[in-house]
This record gives structure tokens, sequence and C-alpha cells, in this order.
């Protein structure tokens, strides 16, 4: 069986309470639903130091970046959305005492939520595709103001109504 975690202060307390009461390890483990080695461990502690908070919360390394860090660091990539994690490390360290590494800023990064994306492949223009516009370009570049009034635009489609009753539609993508 795995570990649970760390008991909060009240379920401490509850633990030295039943205990002071009277009740056994094994009345206390069985009533409060805890193992017996917690219950002798969280009792024995109260007894010899007097306490009921865990330390727990103090142990471990210390973060090497701090809620202002962060937003420094936020500050940094608002600046180039595209830069990359060592010149984002590096920019980081360069104001600071303690440098930090690149691991650091990215446990960081994915803390703050920003993620790294590849951008969408878009493919190229295909030659058709480009001979069809330098064509219709070419044989619409004299046109005048009036010209271009007798053109019905909508959003999905143009279409050209000639007196040649030669009509041409195109198609225009609206974003």
């Amino acid at each position: 069986m795995g570990k649970k975690g760390d008991l909060s202060n009240f379920e401490r307390g509850m633990v030295v309470g039943a205990r002071r009461a009277g009740l056994s390890i094994s009345q206390s483990a069985q009533l409060l639903g805890f193992s017996r080695t917690t219950i002798s461990r969280v009792y024995k502690e109260w007894c010899e130091k007097g306490k009921t908070s865990s330390m727990r919360q103090s142990c471990g390394r210390k973060c090497l970046v701090d809620a202002r860090g962060q937003r420094r660091m936020g500050r940094l990539i608002q600046a180039d959305r595209r830069a990359t994690l060592t010149e984002i490390t590096t920019r980081y360290n360069r104001g600071m005492q303690q440098s930090i590494c690149e691991a650091t800023t990215r446990t960081t990064l994915r803390q703050m939520g920003y993620n790294s994306r590849r951008p969408h492949r878009v493919p190229l223009i295909s030659t058709t595709n480009r001979k069809k516009r330098l064509q219709f370009a070419r044989a619409h570049q004299n046109w005048t103001v009036e010209d271009w009034k007798n053109v019905a635009w909508s959003d999905e489609s143009l279409s050209l109504s000639l007196s040649l009753s030669l009509s041409l539609i195109l198609k225009c993508t609206t974003h």
C-alpha cells in the first residue's frame, strides 16, 4: 500500500485526542481510518516534542524561480514569442544573481501554462494556381474604378458580368 500523503493538523489533533481519551493504538486506527504506525508515530511525536503540525512543507529544495521570477519570465516570452528555450534561459540569467538551467526554465514554463507547439505546415501555392493568379492580375491590371464597380461582391465569391456574356467566378476565403 502506497503513501496517502501527510496528515492535516486537524487529523493529527484527532489522533492525539483519541489517544488522550484512553483509546488504544488499534482502536484509534480503526476509529480514524489511519494505520497503526501513523497513530503511534503522531502520538509519540506529540509526547516527545509537543507538536502536532507537520514540517513536511518545509522540506525539499526551494524553487529557484519565485512568483516575481515567473512574472519576469512571462514578460520575456511576451517580448519574443518565437524564442527558443536556450534563448529564454540566457535572457533570464542575464539579470539574475543565481542562474537557472534549461530544465528549470522548461519546468517553470509548463507550470505557467506555456507549451511548445510547432507551427502548422501550410502547403505552398501550386504552380498552376500561381499561373492562374498571374494571368488574372495581368488581365485586370488596367481596370479602372468604374470597371470594378460592375463586379458583384459577396462573402463567398465574386462574379464578373461582362458584356461578352462571359462570367468568371472566383472563390474567396473569408477570415
